[in-house]
C-alpha cells in the first residue's frame, strides 16, 4: 500500500480537496475553501498548511468567527446546499465565537464544517493559554459547547483518527435529511503531527445525492387524506427551493386548484403574481394565506419544519377535522402536527402524489372566484402599504417598496431579524426563485451583512441586498470589511429606526409602555434610557471603512441612492432613516409568548387573560 507522509492539517485539506457531491447528473466540488482567523492554536498547524499545500481550495481571512460561520452558511444555502467553505479558528474565545452561528446552521439545516482549534493532546503544556479548564472533568475543552449544535462532533486526538472522522463529517454534511453544523475538534499539537496516510485516503470522492422516492404506500394513504377533503393548502417551506421543486409544486398546484402558502424558507419558490400564491402564512403572514389557512381541511406541507411562526402557535389551522401531509426528507419534520409522513424528496413526493390524485380525478372545492378574490384583496393592502405616508419621514413599509420596485427582480435580499423579516414576509413581491434570502429558523441578528457577504460570493453575477436594521447592524457587521477585502459587492439596506424596534413592539402590544429597547440616552432624573435618541451616521461609517455610502430620508432620495448604489463597484451602504412603528401589523394570526400573570400593571394582566383566551384555539399536538 502506497503512503504519503502528511501532517494531520495537511492530510485533512488535501482530503476535502477531493470531494465532490452529485445530483442529477451533475458534479460540484463541495468544498470551495476555508474561511479563517489564525490564532495560537491553529497558526501553526491548519495554517501552515493552507500556507504551503492548500491544492484548490481558497483561504479567506475572517474578521469574527461568528460572522465567517454566518458566510459560510449562506453561501452554502444560496448554493442549494452542494457547496461550502469550512471555517477555521484557534481556540478558547475563538473557537466559542462559532457556536451562535453553528447553531444557526444546524437550526436551518444547513451545512457548514467547523474546525476549531482545541486543547493539547498530551497536557504538556497545562493548561494551554485560553484553555478552559473544568475542575470535574479535565477532557472537557472549549470545543464541548459544539455537541448541542452540532449535528456531528468529534476531536481528534492522533492524526490517523481523522480519516474515519472526515468520513463521517462528510456522510452528515451531504445529507440533506440531517445535515447541519459539522464540528472536527483540532488539538494544537496533533494539527501538526505526521502520519503515513494511505493515499487512497485522497483519491477523489463523489457523493451522491440521489432523489429520495416515497413509498407507494405513503402516496395512498395520503391520497385517501386529500381526497376526503374539499378545501386543500399547500405550504411551501424551503425543501421547495432546495430540491429545485418549484416547478413541480405549481404543476401540482394548478392541477388541482390548490392554494399556496409560503413560508419564510419557501418564499420565492413560486412567483408572488402566480394566480394561486396566496403569500406568506402564519404570524408574518397575508390576509388570504390566514383565512385558508383557517378553513384547510387539508394542510399538505412540502419542505417545511412548521415552526410555530409557519402554524401562529398552532392556532393557524381552525378546522375541527383538518388533517395533514408532510413531505420531507427529515424524519422528525414529517412527523409534526400528527400528520401522514411522506419520506420523500420535494420533488419526487409531489410527482407521485400528484399522478395518484390525478387517477382519482381529484379537484379542490374552491369557489370560481375564492382564491382570486382573496389574493385580491391582499395585494391591494400591500399597495396601500407601499404607499404609506407618515409625516414623522418614511414609513418602512413603504421603504421596502421603494425598494421593491426598483432594484432588479433578479437579485437577491437577504434579512435575518427584527421587524424587517415580517414585512419581508408578507409584503416582499418576488419574482425569482432563489432571491428572497431569509434566515428565520433561528432568527439570527447579526446574520444579514455576513449572510449577503455569503449570497454575494455564491452569486457573482446578481445584485446583492442586505437588509438590516441598525439593532443587527450594531451587532455584527464585521464581514462587511471582508466583502471589500475580496472585491465581492453587496449593498446594504440599513433601516434606522432608533433601536430595538421588533422587541419594542412586542412588548407594548403586551402591557408595556416600553423599557429597554430604544436607543436612547440615560436621563439623570429618571435614571432610566428614555433621553433623547442616540444620533449615530451609519453612512460615515461605512465610509470609514472604505465603502461607498449614501442618507435617504425622502422617497426620491431612496430611488436615486438605489440606482446609484447598483452603479457602485465596491460594497455600499444605504441609511435608510424610518419612523419607529411604521411596519405591518398582523393579519387575524396570533403568537403565543409569556405574559405575566401578576402584575402591578393592569394592562399587563389584561395581555395575559387575552394570550389565554388564544391558547385555546391552538392544537394541542
Amino acid at each position: 500500500m502506497k503512503t504519503i507522509r502528511l501532517t494531520m492539517a495537511q492530510a485533512l485539506l488535501r482530503y476535502l480537496d477531493q470531494q465532490y457531491i452529485s445530483v442529477d447528473g451533475v458534479e460540484t466540488k463541495f468544498v470551495k475553501g476555508i474561511i479563517g482567523i489564525f490564532g495560537h492554536g491553529n497558526v501553526t498547524g491548519i495554517g501552515e498548511a493552507l500556507e504551503r499545500s492548500p491544492g484548490s481550495l481558497t483561504y479567506m481571512q475572517g474578521k469574527n468567527e461568528q460572522g465567517m460561520v454566518h458566510t459560510a452558511a449562506a453561501y452554502a444555502k444560496q448554493k442549494n446546499r452542494r457547496q461550502i467553505y469550512a471555517c477555521t479558528t484557534s481556540i478558547g474565545p475563538g473557537a466559542l465565537n462559532m457556536i451562535t452561528a453553528a447553531a444557526t446552521a444546524t437550526v436551518n439545516r444547513i451545512p457548514v464544517l467547523l474546525l476549531p482549534g482545541d486543547n493539547f493532546a498530551t497536557r504538556e503544556p497545562d493548561p494551554v493559554l485560553q484553555q478552559l479548564e473544568v475542575s470535574s472533568d479535565y477532557t472537557i475543552s472549549a470545543t464541548d459547547p459544539f455537541k448541542a449544535v452540532s449535528k456531528y462532533w468529534d476531536r481528534i486526538v492522533r492524526p490517523e483518527q481523522l480519516m474515519i472522522a472526515v468520513t463521517q463529517a462528510m456522510r452528515v454534511l451531504t445529507d440533506p435529511a440531517e445535515t447541519g453544523a459539522v464540528t472536527l475538534a483540532l488539538p494544537q499539537d496533533v494539527q501538526a503531527e505526521a502520519y503515513d496516510y494511505p493515499e487512497s485516503f485522497f483519491a477523489r470522492k463523489v457523493h451522491y445525492l440521489d432523489r429520495r422516492p416515497p413509498v407507494q404506500a405513503a402516496i395512498e394513504r395520503a391520497t385517501e387524506q386529500i381526497a376526503r377533503g374539499s378545501k386543500p393548502l399547500l405550504v411551501a417551506g424551503g425543501g421547495v427551493l432546495y430540491s429545485e421543486a418549484s416547478v413541480q409544486l405549481v404543476e401540482f398546484a394548478e392541477a388541482f386548484g390548490i392554494p399556496i402558502a409560503e413560508t419564510q424558507a419557501g418564499k420565492s419558490a413560486v412567483s408572488w403574481d402566480h394566480p394561486l400564491n396566496v403569500g406568506a402564512i402564519g404570524v408574518t403572514g397575508s390576509l388570504a394565506a390566514n383565512r385558508l389557512a383557517r378553513d384547510a381541511d387539508v394542510v399538505i406541507g412540502v419542505g417545511t419544519r412548521f415552526s410555530d411562526f409557519t402554524t401562529a402557535s398552532r392556532s393557524a389551522f381552525q378546522h375541527p377535522e383538518a388533517s395533514f401531509i408532510n413531505i420531507n426528507l427529515n424524519g422528525m419534520d414529517a412527523a409534526k402536527l400528527g400528520g401522514e409522513a411522506i419520506l420523500a424528496d420535494a420533488r419526487e413526493g409531489l410527482q407521485a402524489l400528484q399522478k395518484e390524485l390525478q387517477e382519482r380525478q381529484y379537484r379542490s372545492a374552491y369557489g370560481a372566484s375564492e382564491i382570486a378574490d382573496l389574493r385580491a384583496e391582499w395585494n391591494a393592502e400591500v399597495d396601500r402599504l407601499y404607499a404609506a405616508q407618515h409625516e414623522a419621514g418614511l414609513a418602512q413599509t413603504t421603504a421596502v417598496g421603494i425598494v421593491n420596485r426598483t432594484i432588479d427582480p433578479s437579485s437577491v435580499i437577504v434579512c435575518a431579524a427584527g421587524s424587517l423579516p415580517g414585512d419581508l414576509h408578507r409584503l416582499w413581491r418576488a419574482a425569482e426563485p432563489k432571491t428572497y434570502h431569509m434566515e428565520y429558523g433561528f432568527s439570527c441578528m447579526g446574520y444579514e451583512v455576513s449572510g449577503a457577504f455569503g449570497a454575494a460570493l455564491a452569486e457573482p453575477d446578481r445584485e446583492v441586498y442586505a437588509m438590516v436594521g441598525d439593532g443587527s447592524y450594531l451587532m455584527l457587521h464585521s464581514e462587511f470589511v471582508t466583502s471589500l477585502q475580496e472585491q465581492k459587492k453587496m449593498t446594504i439596506l440599513l433601516f434606522n429606526n432608533n433601536g430595538f424596534q421588533c422587541i419594542h413592539n412586542l412588548q407594548r402590544e403586551h402591557g408595556s409602555d416600553g423599557f429597554g429597547n430604544e436607543f436612547r440616552y440615560r436621563e439623570s432624573e429618571s435614571g432610566r434610557l428614555t433621553g433623547d435618541y442616540m444620533p449615530m451616521d451609519f453612512a460615515a461609517h461605512a465610509r470609514s471603512m472604505g465603502a461607498k455610502s449614501y442618507r435617504a430620508e425622502t422617497a426620491e432620495q431612496l430611488e436615486q441612492a438605489l440606482r446609484d448604489a447598483k452603479n457602485e463597484t465596491v460594497s455600499t451602504l444605504i441609511e435608510i432613516p424610518v419612523v419607529p412603528g411604521t411596519n405591518a401589523g398582523g393579519y387575524e394570526s396570533w403568537w403565543n409568548v409569556g405574559v405575566p400573570e401578576v402584575s402591578a400593571e393592569e394592562k399587563v394582566v389584561h395581555a395575559h387573560q387575552t394570550m389565554q383566551a388564544n391558547r385555546i384555539k391552538a392544537r394541542p399536538i
